[in-house]
């Protein structure tokens, strides 16, 4: 409660951005609620409709809602958003905490595997896995969430590697406490603000990466709506005739980048002790 009180006070771009994410996240909840149609409900009579007060943003090339789709599209941006988030902070964590607290060969063949995968393009890799798998919400979701937790396993190592040197944590050994004590009771709580930073920047660039894989056929399939899919089907189409159908999914996607990397940016520097108060 501390924290968002202090960022009510003192990040007014950081509460800008916990607006446009509360309002993506009641959008995306209630979408069945306020949609005024269904997502792939066509009427070929009206293609192309401006905006109107039956159709706020317009219709489509097939007739179909464009807000309605905007807000189920929503859904799946959060929806493998939060899920490759929570994959991947699991898997960063496993591999920081036991990177940092191990050492030795462990360290060693844990980090070599990182810098393995590190050495590929980040959006080719990712590419190539699911040319492999194949599209879906599961596939996207499980392999953005390998690749977060793979690439962000550095950032929980560092901090890991600094609290294992703290004082309390001989005096655990001397306790006599086990490593799963340890590592559970005293480093892990102590890297959860970390992880929750990391969570939250890194929210944005997996939205991003989903719309990417998107654009590219590699996502969602159709007829389910993705801010990327609807960029790349009927934006690149039909973007002169209709601009709107290029113009909103790219302001949703913006909002929301914007909205999760200035929530970000507000919670690392309440979090991070060495900038409270700087």
């Amino acid at each position: 409660m501390e924290v968002w009180i202090q960022l009510l006070r003192r990040k007014p771009l950081g509460t800008i951005g916990a607006v446009i994410v509360v309002a993506m996240l009641g959008a995306a909840v209630l979408a069945d609620v306020i949609a005024p149609y269904g997502f792939a409900q066509t009427s070929l009579r009206e293609r192309f409709v401006r905006m109107s007060a039956e159709h706020w943003l317009g219709t489509d090339q097939l007739g179909r809602d464009l807000l309605t789709r905007l807000l189920y599209g929503a859904r799946v941006s959060l929806y493998v958003g939060f899920g490759a988030v929570g994959v991947g902070c699991l898997i960063a964590t496993a591999i920081g905490i036991l990177s940092a607290y191990w050492g030795g060969r462990v360290d060693l063949l844990l980090q070599r595997g990182v810098d393995a995968w590190m050495a590929f393009p980040p959006l080719l890799l990712l590419m190539s896995i699911m040319s492999l798998v194949g599209p879906g919400v599961w596939n996207i979701t499980a392999v953005l969430g390998v690749a977060f937790g793979i690439q962000n396993s550095r950032v929980i190592r560092g901090v890991a590697l600094s609290i294992r040197e703290h004082t309390y944590i001989e005096g655990a050994r001397a306790a006599g406490a086990g490593h799963a004590r340890i590592t559970a009771g005293h480093i892990l709580p102590n890297v959860l603000p970390t992880i929750i930073v990391v969570a939250t920047t890194g929210l944005s660039t997996v939205i991003l990466t989903e719309a990417s894989l998107s654009f590219l056929g590699l996502g969602v399939p159709p007829p389910y709506p993705t801010w990327g899919g609807m960029l790349s089907l009927a934006g690149l189409d039909h973007m002169y005739q209709a601009p709107g159908l290029a113009i909103w999914p790219a302001v949703a996607l913006s909002l929301a980048v914007f909205g999760f990397n200035m929530l970000g940016d507000a919670l690392r520097d309440l979090l991070d002790p060495r900038l409270r108060g700087g």
